[in-house]
């Protein structure tokens, strides 16, 4: 006899146990497919290539002696073979993805369309500027409302991801203490215990000394801490905001003053601006520099090692360090300033080889567009409600990290509600793949034990959130009646079980290699 779960639908009892293990190692309609090296397609071609009519004699002992190593597939199997991957991936068009500071999104088709029109999509950044004048006026248009937006004076687009736009923000910073004579005295960035884990590793990079600047108990930057660090060593401080903890910090404008008063730069990381956009201007709390994820706010895809862009806007005082290329309008038409020019002479260089990603500007902009002013706006509201309604829902069950008070645009739990289970925060979100959910961010920020950080974003629906939240109830309520074995095992449903994630991590397999005595090692 079938019961009903708290969704409604009917389940076995004793499911999960109850389920044999499959013969072939596929599930259901889901296909097991093996690496693409590990198949038939050996000595076979997937298409008719005409005979070269040259030879290979100019290529001297460069020459291929080996075969390619690379099997031959028919375009069904090629085809077949990525679908099949595809369906072992989560994804946005799937369900909520809940991964907190990652600003999982839905990319509207719109951008796409937008990207793909011909004039964006087919031009060369080599062509002549009189046949790009439509690209060049929305790279002005896109730069015109991110300074709006932030009420910043200035901004590169070149820098290719958020990390990219930190990197030019202190290379603009060390200009301008250049241009002042103060680089060599100015040798320290202070950055929050919450911040990314970027803004520390940027700052090493561009060769400045990182000092840690404490947090207090509810969550935010300790101003006392702040001050009693700051001096005429040090060349900028880097603050999350909204933080890393989801919260707001309160005190940016005394953290602002202090930093000018002490000569250094203020540098906001701005990839949660998703959470405020339309509603407050980094310009306005006095910040000097801030990268925007343009696949965080203004829903550009997630680069995924592709091509990405993470604009960077200044202040007045930066605004002449500001690398090249950009976009100026006069009489003649849109054009490029380029480093050379006598108009970028104080610009500290270029971040990349041309203007950045054509197609990531034509999909922020299209966003921008189709939303408008009060939709930019709205957008920051329902991030911020659909945050505060999950922390609201799962606080009776989960311990929030900072119970007081609304958050912004994530909610934070810690694993103190886990105590006396012997599940653990790794345990918890396994067995969230089995319930047909991606793990929310684990362990991060690490100012959190075991922390749980959740960002449902402003385009789920009520009813997917709840989806959700009735899922995480249930799990949340299988732990704390000792169903361990729920967790331990987790996850059963999965194309594959759980890895050894120390030993993936310390020893990973980066490279396949063809079993002895197979065709393929032949």
């Amino acid at each position: 006899m079938s019961t009903m779960n708290t969704v409604g639908r009917p389940t076995a009892p004793n499911a999960v146990a109850a389920k044999p293990a499959t013969l072939t190692g596929a599930r259901g309609l889901l296909q097991d497919e093996p690496l693409i090296f590990e198949g038939e397609g050996w000595g076979k071609t997937g298409v008719d290539l005409p005979e070269p009519k040259g030879d290979a004699s100019d290529l001297g002992d460069l020459v291929r002696k080996d075969p390619i190593g690379l099997p031959g597939l028919s375009e069904p199997e090629a085809m077949r073979h990525y679908v099949r991957l595809s369906q072992k991936n989560h994804a946005i068009d799937l369900a909520i993805y809940p991964l907190g500071s990652c600003t999982m999104k839905h990319n509207p088709r719109l951008n796409e369309k937008m990207a793909r029109l011909p004039g964006f999509s087919d031009i060369h950044p080599l062509q002549p500027i009189s046949t790009v004048q439509g690209a060049l006026e929305l790279m002005d248009t896109l730069a015109h409302w991110l300074k709006t937006l932030t009420g910043m004076p200035a901004v590169a687009l070149s820098p290719k991801a958020g990390a990219h736009g930190e990197l030019c923000g202190l290379m603009a910073i060390r200009a301008a203490h250049e241009a002042k004579g103060e680089h060599a005295q100015r040798r320290k960035v202070l950055v929050p215990t919450s911040a990314h884990g970027t803004n520390p590793a940027t700052a090493a990079f561009v060769g400045y000394s990182v000092v840690e600047v404490a947090q207090t108990d509810d969550g935010r930057v300790d101003v006392a801490d702040l001050a009693a660090k700051l001096g005429p060593d040090v060349a900028a401080i880097m603050v999350t905001n909204p933080n890393t903890c989801g919260l707001f910090e309160r005190d940016i404008l005394e953290i602002s003053r202090l930093t000018h008063e002490a000569g250094a730069y203020f540098y906001c990381d701005g990839a949660n601006f998703n959470a405020i956009v339309g509603r407050v201007r980094p310009g306005d709390l006095g910040v000097d520099a801030m990268h925007i994820n343009l696949h965080k706010t203004f829903s550009t895809p997630h680069g995924g090692g592709g091509p990405g862009a993470g604009p960077v806007v200044l202040s007045e005082a930066l605004a002449p360090f500001a690398p090249a290329p950009w976009v100026i309008h006069d009489a003649d038409g849109y054009r490029l300033v380029e480093r050379e020019q006598d108009e970028a002479e104080q610009a500290f260089g270029r971040l990349c080889a041309f203007q950045g990603q054509m197609g990531m500007y034509v999909r922020a902009l299209s966003y921008m567009m189709s939303h408008g002013s009060d939709g930019l706006r709205q957008v920051a509201e329902d991030a911020v409600l659909n945050a505060n309604y999950i922390k609201a829902r799962l606080s009776d069950l989960m311990s929030a990290a900072f119970p007081d008070g609304p958050c912004m645009h994530e909610a934070l739990f810690d694993d103190e509600w886990l105590k006396g289970t012997d599940i653990t925060t790794l345990d918890f979100a396994k067995a969230m793949i089995d319930e047909g959910f991606h793990p929310m961010t684990m362990y991060f920020p690490l100012v959190v034990h075991g922390a749980m950080l959740i960002e449902p974003t402003e385009t789920e629906s009520k009813a997917e959130l709840d989806r959700f939240i009735e899922a995480m109830r249930l799990l949340a309520e299988a732990a704390k009646s000792g169903d361990t074995d729920r967790f331990k095992g987790a996850p059963f449903h999965a194309p594959m079980r759980r890895l050894d994630e120390t030993r993936a991590a310390r020893s990973p397999v980066l490279r396949w290699t063809a079993p002895e005595g197979s065709n393929q090692a032949a």
